[in-house]
């Protein structure tokens, strides 16, 4: 179902009935990655999370490491945030 490189490779899926009473696939939270802070960034109005990640990791798909390590789920949970911590680029990101 998933990319090999995908951090949601090998998690197993599971079935939620919905409100409608349907059987719906769901995908568990993956495991919080291991990141190490480069340092923070002071949002301004407009910022998303994706052009914070193409700026500090050169990977505008590393949106999730941003969000990983501020603790949310949801990129646009930070689309308030003043302060945001930055991953620090690794090799082979």
């Amino acid at each position: 179902m998933f990319d090999k490189k995908s951090r949601y490779y090998g998690l197993e899926t599971y079935e939620v009935v919905d409100s409608r009473n349907r059987k719906v696939p769901v995908v568990p939270p993956p495991p919080k990655s291991d990141e190490t802070e480069l340092g923070t960034h002071m949002r301004i109005q407009g910022q998303r999370i994706d052009h914070l990640a193409h700026r500090y990791l050169a990977n505008a798909n590393g949106f999730w490491r941003v969000a990983d390590l501020n603790d949310v789920m949801l990129p646009e949970t930070l689309s308030e945030a003043r302060e945001i911590k930055i991953p620090r680029k690794q090799r082979g990101r």
